[in-house]
């Protein structure tokens, strides 16, 4: 076991151009601590080989005049590393300054390995109940002075004192805190450092959606998984620099369990739309949707069109194709008898003369009565939207007392929701009341169709199988 009086720990913290992923050092302090006292120090700008952004100017004082004759960090890399040896690396939110020492050295070939401790997961378990976690507000809140913030040496004496103080505090347990933290099975350095542990040990190893917030509590990204628990802890373990960013924002976890992965599916879908988050990347834009609309003219008589939209609104039917649009269209106006120029499929000329379709009985041209041809526009509306099937999708509940339904209203998708398994359905519609309605998207429809494609018929229960259900 490890001696916590005989290690050396490297309290370290750096200033950058900006985050792990693009960013690049502009200057590091480190600070030997053994036994409670400093034994050294290290301390240097860097050149970041980069322009530095205003905005981190603003808030270091650090510009591209005061780096211009600094070493770059290969011409130090050797003496960083000698001086850090067999330390444990320490700092406030460690995984932020461990990722640039890990990227600087990799980039010069050599794999910087450390055991690592981070000040602010240390804190808020041996200081628990503070408002802000954060070393600025920290360090004040328990009498620590820091003057300079934002500045490498500033922020590193200050973490010095921190860590003197978090060793005072652990050392009545004989250091159990520090010793779990080293413990390289608990991975718990990798874990965000401003994250509650209680938020990791509440997610369930079940079907559902997972959200990360940030610290005002706002969805940074959504995600579904089979196991919640296992696909949480595979982005905070992850070394790309796109999780390691995630993570780094990342204050809460909360879940919905779902009992299976195509609720679940559904679910983040519509989490994705709802919340916009940062770090997701698909579906948050709205796709465009082709809707079949009725309208009266001037004349008085039912126009059928196909209308672009980038929302589901009340129609004859919602597609996500133009083509397919078109082709129903098409399939009304021959079955029905309807114009070709009164469905939209022909804008010119006072006749029509589509290509396909020769049935019309002359409304183009005065030759049939208004009232007659609106009549077969009803009939054909009435019989297209009978005729979109209306069934339920049947799968897994979140126990085994319950089932879930995902319901489909003529061909459109309404919502989901979770049924106990001793009631009794006699209704069909009876499930409408069983359920959290969403809205159907473009990606909510690829997401049934793409089920329906891969599992049998075996799931789905139509009017006519819904009094047999139970």
């Amino acid at each position: 076991m490890l001696a916590i009086k005989d290690t050396t720990f490297a309290i370290i913290d750096v200033e950058t151009t900006g985050g792990v992923n693009k960013g690049r050092m502009t200057e590091v302090c480190i600070i030997l601590v053994k036994n409670g006292k400093r034994i050294n120090t290290y301390s240097s700008l860097i050149n970041p080989q980069c322009l530095i952004p205003h905005t981190i100017t603003a808030l270091t004082g650090i510009d591209n005049e005061l780096v211009a004759s600094a070493p770059v960090f290969a011409e130090i890399a050797q003496e960083i590393n000698e001086f850090t040896k067999d330390a444990v690396f320490v700092a406030h939110n460690v995984n932020f300054d461990f990722g640039f020492f890990k990227k600087e050295f990799a980039g010069l070939g050599i794999a910087y390995l450390r055991k690592k401790l981070c000040t602010v997961r240390l804190s808020r378990k041996l200081i628990p109940g503070l408002p802000s976690y954060s070393l600025g507000r920290l360090t004040s809140a328990i009498g620590i002075t820091l003057t300079g913030a934002h500045r490498a040496e500033a922020d590193t004496l200050a973490t010095v004192e921190l860590f003197k103080k978090l060793l005072i505090i652990d050392a009545a347990s004989g250091y159990q805190t520090i010793l779990h933290s080293l413990d390289v099975t608990s991975k718990e350095a990798t874990l965000p450092p401003h994250l509650p542990a209680k938020d990791i040990a509440m997610l369930p190893e079940t079907p559902g959606t997972y959200f990360f917030k940030n610290e005002a509590q706002k969805v940074i990204y959504v995600g579904k998984a089979k196991n919640i628990k296992s696909r949480v802890l595979s982005h905070l373990y992850s070394k790309l620099s796109k999780e390691i960013a995630l993570a780094q924002e990342t204050h809460h976890i909360d879940f919905e369990e779902t009992g299976n992965e195509l609720t679940a599916l559904l679910l983040e879908s519509q989490n994705i739309l709802k919340h916009y988050p940062k770090y997701n990347k698909v579906q948050k834009r709205p796709t465009t949707t082709y809707q079949i609309i009725n309208y009266t003219n001037r004349k008085g008589v039912i126009q059928l069109a196909i209308g672009k939209t980038k929302t589901t609104t009340n129609s004859i039917a919602t597609l996500y194709s133009n083509a397919l649009a078109i082709e129903k269209l098409e399939l009304l106006c021959q079955e029905y008898e309807l114009c070709p120029r009164f469905c939209s499929l022909q804008s010119q000329g006072e006749a029509c003369s589509h290509y396909k379709i020769k049935n019309c009985k002359g409304i183009c041209q005065d030759n049939e009565d208004v009232a007659t041809y609106n009549s077969r526009v009803i009939k054909a509306v009435d019989a297209f939207q009978k005729n979109q099937a209306s069934y339920i999708i049947k799968g897994k509940g979140r126990s085994a007392s319950e089932f879930s339904i995902i319901l489909i209203e003529q061909g459109t998708y309404k919502g989901f929701g979770f049924i106990d398994g001793s009631e009794a359905i006699q209704y069909f519609d009876d499930f409408a009341n069983h359920i959290t309605r969403y809205n159907s998207t473009y990606y909510t429809t690829k997401i049934i169709q793409s089920y329906l494609k891969k599992n049998s018929n075996k799931d789905i229960i139509t009017k006519k199988e819904a009094a047999f259900l139970s």
